[in-house]
């Protein structure tokens, strides 16, 4: 039973989050993420409550949960990628290089190609086109027909032929 057990607790109240937020109820599923993390604090709540935050459009306060989800687990990797899409609102794309490139490294992180994606929006918009294409290229090898990849791809082929 998943009340005699917090760390099934957590997840469950994690998991309905998450589904919760998905369905638009952003306080819903704030107050869902701050009751998985009372019964037990973890990287993927403080993350998902951070992405809630950014919903609000309160990057800061989102950037702030993705530092609380690193503390606690430095080896989860959306919490760095969520920080540089946040820096990118932000207006701040210099600051956001060094978060994607940390999310490339972390050890568990799925979906694993966003921050490859990511990091070739952001050198397509610098026109730093073949450091682009190389990002594309590895977030289409991570995730096969990822359509925003191909999408750039064929934009970058253009582009340089």
């Amino acid at each position: 039973m998943a009340e005699d057990d917090p760390e099934r607790r957590a997840l469950d109240l994690w998991e309905e989050g998450t589904k919760t937020l998905l369905s638009g109820d952003v306080e819903g599923a704030i107050e869902l993420f701050t009751k998985s993390l009372e019964v037990r604090p973890t990287a993927e709540a403080y993350t998902f409550r951070g992405w809630a935050f950014s919903h609000q459009g309160d990057y800061e306060r989102a950037i702030e949960e993705c530092r609380k989800a690193i503390a606690t687990d430095p080896t989860f990797g959306n919490p760095y990628n969520d920080i540089g899409s946040y820096l990118v609102t932000l207006g701040r794309p210099d600051e956001a290089v060094t978060w994607f490139l940390k999310a490339k490294r972390a050890p568990r992180y799925e979906p694993r190609h966003f921050p490859y994606l990511n990091l070739g929006r952001l050198f397509y918009e610098r026109g730093r086109f073949i450091e682009a294409m190389d990002e594309f290229e590895k977030a289409r090898e991570l995730n096969p027909g990822d359509p925003v990849a191909s999408e750039y791809l064929e934009r970058l082929r253009m582009k340089i032929n």
